[in-house]
């Protein structure tokens, strides 16, 4: 556990004051006891009631101790409900995406899987799908309909070239659709040429989005699907780090093997190999994770887990609030008890 605010700790300096006070109290009541009581009548007084009578105001210590660390801001890992209300499922459909080390296709295992993901989902999810290969489209706007993502998903095509930062910067502009979403231009002309390609009728420019911590931004999260080579389009690392500056994770999924497959078409080959490294950076920039998939089983396990992973998050949270609800509990116990046993509050 940590505190947000640590340096109001100091605060609870004032608890040893307060013990001190009570046992001063306590010395005083007995001396006035003993001055106007016969002392047979206190002893028997004390001997019932020794225990009962610091009960509640241990209570009521606890209860403003308790407050005093809820000054402070405090915070604590813990899981909870996920709040994200978008999914953006980013879908490579490059033409490696035809090789078979994966059984039957990569293409066939992803949307197998996709399906699947999607079916879990809670219906008060919106989900879209991104596809990817020389360039990016939204196949689907986020949406609650379950049928019409799965008639998207059946709808895949593959393309030539493998554009991941495209379909990145996509899977942006599908979560934020009044940003302009752009690689800084300090990248290149050609790179942000690639970038406003997205958008051909773009050409005004406007101050960028104020940064915020990565993985902060908690209403959608993009799940990306890919072997991880990029042959084509902007700079998928780059593109992530736009998705950082907004809060954004991305959770990549690696699918195919490391040695890949050899592709054969009209006078030419291709080794296809799972560019695992650049699908680990994408997570690693945006705070999100890596999964890899070697089989159509893998592929299934890892979209269950990406879904426990949504519907319950774990991650830093305040629980000032927590704290707060027990020291209201700490001192309404005390108040009952004193009234209970001496028909008094304290």
């Amino acid at each position: 556990m940590s505190f947000l605010w640590p340096h109001l700790l100091w605060l609870l300096a004032t608890v040893p004051l307060l013990v001190a006070v009570y046992l001063w109290a306590l010395s005083r009541r007995k001396k006035v006891a003993v001055r106007y009581a016969g002392l047979e009548l206190v002893r028997e007084a004390a001997g019932r009631q020794r225990w009962r009578r610091h009960v509640p105001p241990l209570l009521f210590l606890l209860a403003i101790t308790t407050l005093l660390l809820a000054v402070a801001r405090p915070s604590a890992v813990v899981t909870l409900p996920s709040k994200h209300d978008t999914v953006v499922l980013t879908m490579d459909v490059s033409g490696s995406m035809r090789a078979s080390d994966v059984s039957p296709t990569r293409l066939a295992a992803a949307q197998l899987a996709a399906r699947s993901f999607v079916e879990q989902q809670p219906r008060n999810t919106r989900v879209g799908i991104v596809t990817f290969g020389g360039g990016a489209a939204l196949v689907q706007p986020p949406t609650q309909s379950r049928d019409d993502l799965l008639a998207a998903i059946d709808r895949f095509e593959l393309q030539r070239g493998t554009a991941v930062g495209s379909g990145i910067l996509m899977s942006l502009k599908t979560i934020f659709p009044d940003q302009e979403i752009e690689l800084p231009s300090s990248l290149g002309a050609h790179r942000a040429a690639r970038a406003t390609s997205l958008d051909e009728s773009r050409t005004a420019t406007v101050e960028p989005p104020k940064r915020v911590p990565p993985g902060s931004y908690t209403s959608a999260v993009v799940i990306l699907l890919s072997d991880g080579q990029t042959t084509t389009g902007p700079d998928p690392i780059e593109a992530a780090r736009l998705a950082a500056d907004r809060g954004v994770r991305i959770y990549t999924v690696g699918i195919g093997t490391p040695n890949g497959e050899i592709l054969i078409g009209d006078g030419w080959s291709m080794r296809v190999r799972l560019d695992e490294e650049a699908l680990k950076a994408i997570a690693d920039t945006t705070r999100g994770e890596y999964f890899y998939a070697a089989t159509a089983n893998d592929l299934k396990s890892v979209y269950d887990a990406l879904t426990s992973k949504l519907v319950f998050e774990t991650r830093d949270t305040e629980i000032t609030a927590l704290f707060a609800a027990v020291a209201a509990l700490f001192a309404v116990a005390s108040a009952l008890l004193s009234m209970v046993w001496f028909n008094r509050v304290l």
